[in-house]
């Protein structure tokens, strides 16, 4: 079965530098993966992006040795196995606020007799190979994002479920969960409080940390820290601030 890079990477304690897909097109998913980005998310919760062009931008992801993560719109089965069938070789889940979300999250992405997936690896196995139904369950990365109030409660309840591999913190809604005003860097002290405290309990259950970032700086800031996978930035952003670089200097 292909190798999962970003599980190659962990296991040498180095960081994943991670990048955005926004776009729902396949030849900018490309572009992006041939930059050299360890990993790519492609993002069904706030992108404007659907299955249809996720799987196109899978395929274009795969023409490079960058590993394809979706992030899902919700904690939900049918969208979980789909993505997974597609060949998606990690999963980000919003909304994780329970260990039994948790629970039922490792379910829906494992085959038995870890979980409950559904077996019909469609494009995975042209994806990861013809071993794919074997080595799936070992192969697989999965996130669940910690974000709300609720789940800074329960984290050590959804840290501790056996099969979750990772969390990722979105800095933004932690930061409205608490009160505070959304934003990914500059976050305010209470936010960057529960982000440490985020990052020392999943440390302690061996749980690999990611967090969202806007800026190069704070996302080294924060693998210094000991965070394992880092969004720096997306198609989006990229493609808007690269353009106003430009016109600021054709414009002086």
């Amino acid at each position: 079965m292909r190798e999962n890079r970003l599980r190659t990477l962990w296991q040498a304690d180095q960081a994943a530098i991670n990048g955005w897909l926004a776009v729902p097109n396949g030849f900018s998913a490309e572009v992006m993966a041939h930059q050299g980005w360890d990993t790519l998310t492609i993002d069904l919760q706030h992108g404007v992006t659907d299955y249809q062009a996720m799987l196109g931008m899978l395929q274009a992801i795969s023409t490079t040795a960058t590993v394809p993560i979706v992030r899902v719109p919700w904690l939900e089965p049918g969208i979980l196995m789909k993505a997974l069938d597609a060949g998606a070789y990690g999963l980000i889940c919003p909304m994780v606020n329970t260990r039994e979300d948790a629970q039922r999250l490792v379910a829906w992405t494992h085959y038995a007799p870890q979980g409950t997936r559904s077996y019909g690896p469609t494009r995975a196995m042209l994806y990861g190979g013809p071993d794919y139904p074997a080595k799936a369950n070992d192969t697989i990365v999965v996130f669940a994002m910690i974000e709300t109030a609720q789940a800074l409660d329960n984290l050590d309840a959804i840290l501790s479920v056996e099969g979750l591999d990772a969390i990722y913190i979105g800095p933004s809604d932690l930061s409205l969960a608490l009160g505070c005003k959304p934003q990914f860097d500059d976050v305010e002290p209470p936010v960057a409080q529960a982000i440490d405290h985020i990052l020392a309990r999943a440390q302690v259950h061996g749980v690999k940390a990611g967090v969202h970032n806007g800026r190069p700086d704070v996302a080294k800031a924060r693998i210094a820290k000991g965070f394992r996978f880092v969004t720096v930035s997306s198609d989006t952003r990229i493609l808007a601030s690269g353009s106003q670089e430009l016109l600021r200097e054709m414009r002086r």
